[in-house]
């Protein structure tokens, strides 16, 4: 195999792994340290405080399944819907504005969602521990 030779598989590995791994730690810091700023957020914005947990499912869950490939799109799918509400509830001023240096204000959660969103019309590659599911 040449090392440039065009490697679709491979490159799908390097998405899974690269937000899978950098969002899984985003999940570990939340479970050292809690979800009470987040369960206050929440509640500030009207809804009950047990959807703050769902952080664990998009932050945890969803990126170890990413991480190993087993049922990468819907995985995929749930760590998107998590980067929305994220975005919605801690960023939502944000959306339209740069920052002093020129970036979108939002580009990390932007480029998270937008790389899951492309695992969702992917799925995972053919290196990833489950490949003959339709939500793989």
């Amino acid at each position: 195999m040449r090392i440039f030779e065009k490697n679709n598989d491979l490159g799908l590995l390097i998405i899974r792994l690269s937000i899978g791994i950098l969002m899984l730690l985003h999940g570990i810091a939340k479970l050292s340290h809690g979800v009470g700023f987040i369960e206050q957020t929440v509640v500030d914005s009207g809804l009950p405080s047990f959807i703050a947990y769902g952080v664990y499912v998009g932050e945890i869950i969803a990126p170890l399944f990413i991480i190993v490939g087993y049922g990468t799109r819907i995985a995929s799918a749930i760590f998107a819907f998590n980067m929305i509400v994220a975005v919605t509830l801690a960023h939502a001023g944000d959306i339209f504005s740069l920052s002093q240096t020129g970036g979108w204000t939002i580009e990390l959660q932007a480029l998270y969602f937008f790389a899951a969103l492309a695992l969702v019309f992917t799925g995972g590659g053919k290196y990833s521990l489950s490949t003959k599911n339709s939500w793989d």
